[in-house]
């Protein structure tokens, strides 16, 4: 099968859509599909490039727009591609953000409805839209409703042929829009390619990625401290960027004197032994979108348990229990380590294929 992939941005390592799209990409070539990448907003490109960007050894052909191109220009190039892959399905890879800064991508459903040919439509929702949540502002509702109208435009002008999601929530939202989506597990942007140790002289807790506001850390390290006993000392890493909050958090480590170590930007290949080298995962994204984070499937996919540390952040409704997700309440922590169950790489995309085929 030949599949055109859209998303925002494509720059190795500066976009979380971007960099599963290439994973799952790649997968597909080395299945028998053929398989491409359009970036269509690439905040990264400075002109239209297409490059061979390589993944766990095999080489993905990726287009790139740059973000300053007009609709004109983006729509020839687009053609172009079109006319050279002739693809059996195109995929929308949609993060309302992905394609204008403020999350309202007016123009993208009627720019996709002129994409013409014998393809098929698929999508993908990474994220929704604003206004899901009781702590929303007023002004976050009102975009909100606006991005619902976008998203549902885009169904209605591509005729989608089948669309995807990642969490139950999500699923739950589109239903209550009419539109029907299956649930698609996503794949960590680090592949798998460390090798166990022997027993770690610590009881490891990594933070990867962007530490988000509001997450009560200094509760959870005091109830660490009083509640949990391990056979040996604790221990944090963070590691890739970790933004601002850092410091907060290297300040609240110390009060407590507890050893951490902060890693930085480091390669594929050191933060696959980090993560492996773990016990735990720290998330900051709230709790109910927890499946969407790409951090959380590369810990799954290193086999440890994820425990989820967040601002408050309640659905207005579709609320669930999220099974692999330790999810941490003041004065009420209980961690045991679970078998910790894979959605891998393979299964993923065999899934997808599964997904576009049905007719």
């Amino acid at each position: 099968m030949d599949i055109l992939f859209i998303c925002g941005s494509a720059e190795l390592g500066n976009d979380g859509v971007g960099d599963y799209t290439r994973r799952l990409c790649g997968m597909l070539i080395r299945s028998g599909h053929k398989a491409e990448i359009l970036a269509l907003c690439d905040h990264q490109a400075p002109l239209f490039i297409s490059e061979n960007q390589v993944i766990e050894d095999t080489a993905v052909m990726v287009h790139r727009i740059p973000i300053a191109a007009d609709n004109k220009q983006r729509f020839v190039y687009l053609q172009r591609i079109l006319k050279d892959l002739e693809p059996d399905c195109i995929s929308l890879q949609y993060v309302p953000y992905s394609f204008n800064p403020k999350g309202l991508p007016f123009w993208l459903p009627s720019y996709l409805k002129k994409i013409r040919g014998n393809h098929k439509w698929h999508i993908m929702f990474h994220e929704l839209w604003l206004g899901i949540d009781a702590e929303s502002s007023f002004r976050h509702k009102c975009i909100g409703k606006l991005q619902q109208l976008i998203a549902k435009k885009i169904v209605q002008n591509t005729r989608t042929h089948a669309v995807n999601t990642q969490n139950k929530l999500y699923q739950f939202f589109l239903k209550s829009h009419n539109i029907d989506a299956q649930i698609l597990p996503i794949c960590g942007n680090i592949p798998l390619t460390a090798v166990k140790k022997e027993a770690a002289e610590f009881a490891q807790f990594v933070l990867f990625g962007t530490i988000h506001n509001g997450a009560p850390f200094k509760d959870f390290i005091d109830d660490l401290i009083k509640n949990t006993t391990f056979n040996k000392p604790i221990k944090f890493v963070f590691i890739g960027n970790n933004g601002p909050e850092l410091g907060n958090y290297k300040t609240i480590l110390e009060s407590y004197k507890i050893p951490y170590e902060v890693l930085g930007i480091q390669s594929e290949d050191v933060i696959s032994q980090v993560l492996l080298d773990s016990d735990f995962g720290i998330s900051t994204t709230p709790y109910f979108q927890t499946e969407k984070s790409g951090v959380y499937a590369a810990y799954k996919e290193h086999q440890i348990n994820t425990i989820s540390i967040s601002r408050n952040w309640t659905p207005t409704k579709g609320q669930y229990v999220i099974p692999q997700i330790i999810k941490y309440e003041k004065n009420n922590l209980n961690i045991i380590l679970n078998k910790v169950e894979v959605s891998d790489l393979p299964s993923i995309a065999t899934q997808f294929i599964n997904s576009i085929s049905l007719t």
